[in-house]
C-alpha cells in the first residue's frame, strides 16, 4: 500500500489486440474502430480502468501506425467509454513512426520498451520457433531516451515494459540521469515472450527487489502465464493486465469471447483476495497520471 493507494485497490488493464493475434486465432480480436470501441466498453463495464491499444488496419488486420486509423479507434473508444484511460503502444514501425502517435494524441499512458531482444512466437513443448526466428525487437539506449523525452513533453506516463533483467537494469541505469523520468516509475512485467523470461514467483520477487521504492507495477503474461502472474500480483499488491493481446483463451481453455471475459476473471480474483478495483480518477491517482484523456 502507498499514500496514493491507501486501500490497496487494484487496477486492471485490457490489452485488446496486440500485434500477433488475428481473427484466425480468435474471431473476437478487434480490427475495426467500431470493434475496438465496443470491446473497450465491455472491458470497462467488466472492471477495466485502462485499455492498451495496438491499432489494426480494418481491411487486413495488420498492425498499423497510420495516424488516421489510430484516431478513428481512439475516437470510437472515447465516445463509448469516456472514463477509460487509454494506453498507446510504441512498438509499431520504425522509431519515428513508433513515437508519432504519442506526440500527436498525447495519451495518459504509453508503453516504453527497454531492451533490444529476440522476439518470437514458439511452441514451448517442441522448442520450435513458429514466427520471428530472425526477428530483433530493437530498443537502443538512444531510442529509450528519445521516447522518454517525447513522452515527458506530451505529458504521457511511460509504462516501462520489462521482459527480462537486462531491460530492468537498462532503466535503472538511465534513471540515474537527472530529468529523464518523472517519478514514481511504473513497470509492466511481461512474462513468457520467446526471447524474454517466463513467469515464476521467484522471478517476480527478483524484479520486485530491484525496482525503486514507491514504484507501481503490473503483470501480464503469454497464455496461461497471464493467469499465473495475475494471481501472484493480486496477493502481492500489484496490478494486472489481461486481454487477447497476450492470451486468446479464458482460464478453462476455451476461446475467449473477448478481453472482457479475462477482465471479469481479474476482478473476481481481486475481490476474492479482499482487494477492490479502481477505475477513473482513482486509477489516475494511483499511477500519478497528468493527462486525463487522449487529445483528438
Amino acid at each position: 500500500m502507498s499514500e496514493d493507494n491507501p486501500e490497496n485497490k487494484l487496477v486492471i488493464t485490457a490489452a485488446l489486440a496486440g500485434s500477433f493475434p488475428s481473427k484466425q486465432n480468435n474471431p473476437n480480436v478487434p480490427y475495426t474502430p467500431e470493434e475496438f470501441g465496443d470491446e473497450a466498453k465491455r472491458c470497462y463495464d467488466a472492471g477495466a480502468a485502462i485499455v492498451h491499444i495496438h491499432s489494426r488496419d480494418p481491411e487486413t488486420g495488420y498492425p498499423t501506425h497510420d495516424l488516421d486509423l489510430i484516431k478513428a479507434i481512439l475516437k470510437n473508444i472515447k465516445s463509448k467509454a469516456p472514463d477509460l484511460i487509454i494506453n498507446i503502444t510504441t512498438s509499431i514501425g520504425e522509431d519515428d513512426q513508433r513515437i508519432i502517435p504519442i506526440q500527436t494524441y498525447k495519451p495518459p499512458f504509453a508503453s516504453l520498451n527497454t531492451a533490444s531482444m529476440n522476439y518470437a512466437v514458439g511452441n514451448f513443448k517442441t522448442g520450435k520457433v513458429l514466427w520471428g526466428a530472425g526477428n530483433i525487437f530493437a530498443n537502443t539506449f538512444k531510442t529509450i531516451l528519445e521516447f522518454a523525452k517525447e513522452m515527458k513533453k506530451a505529458g504521457t506516463k511511460p509504462e516501462i515494459e520489462i521482459y527480462d533483467l537486462g531491460g530492468l537494469y537498462n532503466i535503472l541505469f538511465l534513471n540515474k540521469q537527472e530529468g529523464v523520468f518523472t517519478h514514481p516509475l511504473h513497470f509492466q512485467f511481461v512474462w513468457g515472450v520467446l526471447g524474454g523470461i517466463p513467469f515464476t514467483p521467484k522471478n517476480l520477487l527478483l524484479l520486485l527487489d530491484l525496482i525503486p521504492p514507491g514504484a507501481t507495477w503490473s503483470v501480464c503474461g503469454v497464455a496461461k502465464q497471464q493467469f499465473q502472474a495475475g494471481l501472484c500480483a493480486v496477493a502481492m499488491g500489484g496490478h494486472i493486465r489481461v486481454g487477447l493481446e497476450d492470451n486468446i483463451r479464458v482460464i478453462t481453455g476455451e476461446l475467449a469471447k473477448g478481453s472482457y471475459e479475462q477482465v471479469a476473471w481479474a476482478k473476481r480474483v481481486a475481490e476474492d483476495a479482499g482487494r477492490d478495483i479502481a477505475q477513473g480518477e482513482e486509477a489516475r491517482k494511483i499511477f500519478h497520471l497528468k493527462q486525463e484523456h487522449v487529445v483528438l
